[in-house]
């Protein structure tokens, strides 16, 4: 380092994002069982396979009782969408996972979550502006998370907020992302729609040289999105 070396110097890198191992499978390719999931889920509610239910239609056994899971979380699970899509973004961002955060994220504002709080949540930081059930909620996860567990004052509020049944849908809902999160990472699940990777991995040891690849201010929900896990 020269004298004249900034203490903080930005070195930029070029990255390439590794090729998805577990693509759609074509048509032509598929086994009965397959074909029989596929046109299963796409009569449903999700209207087609997308997403980390490709990887997953590999095992098409496997998926249709992921699936299950999924729909419920997605459309019948009564917590409030809000809570909701909070659970299923802090389950995305403890694995990383770009698809389910870009995929997640527009639904998550246009449940009512502030972009401070996603922010700070994608930067692995509590965030400051949390209604009193997001601080609730978000205090059983993390601990959940880091200790595997919860402490006993933890749990009665959480209780206290969501009832028993509530605990169990937010335990459902991160374990659900985490499961596809798992899948997606090993299956490296490509985007659908070429937005650079909004989520910088943890520990933070770079930045993204593009900001707003993911913000409120100029992100568009593809009709693809609507359909997604």
């Amino acid at each position: 380092m020269t004298p004249d070396t900034p203490a903080k110097q930005v070195r930029e890198m070029t990255y390439a994002i590794l090729p998805d191992r577990m693509p759609p499978i074509p048509e032509s390719q598929l086994t009965d069982a397959q074909r029989a999931a596929v046109a299963d889920i796409s009569s449903g509610l999700r209207g087609e396979i997308r997403g980390p239910y490709w990887p997953i239609l590999r095992s098409p056994g496997f998926l249709m009782s992921v699936q299950r899971v999924g729909e419920y979380t997605r459309y019948h699970c009564p917590l409030d969408r809000r809570i909701n899509e909070m659970a299923t973004m802090m389950g995305a961002r403890v694995w990383t996972q770009q698809y389910a955060w870009n995929a997640h994220y527009g639904k998550a504002i246009k449940a009512g979550i502030k972009p401070s709080t996603l922010d700070a949540i994608a930067e692995g930081r509590r965030p400051t502006e949390m209604a009193k059930d997001e601080e609730v909620l978000y205090d059983f996860v993390t601990e959940v998370l880091t200790n595997k567990s919860v402490s006993d004052p933890t749990y009665e509020k959480t209780v206290a907020q969501f009832g028993e049944s509530g605990v169990i849908d937010i335990l459902g809902i991160v374990g659900y992302y985490s499961m596809l999160g798992m899948i997606m990472n090993v299956a490296r699940t490509a985007f659908t729609d070429g937005r650079p990777l909004p989520l910088i991995p943890t520990p933070v040891q770079l930045r993204s040289l593009m900001p707003g690849t993911v913000s409120p201010d100029d992100y568009t929900m593809l009709p693809s999105q609507a359909k997604e896990f």
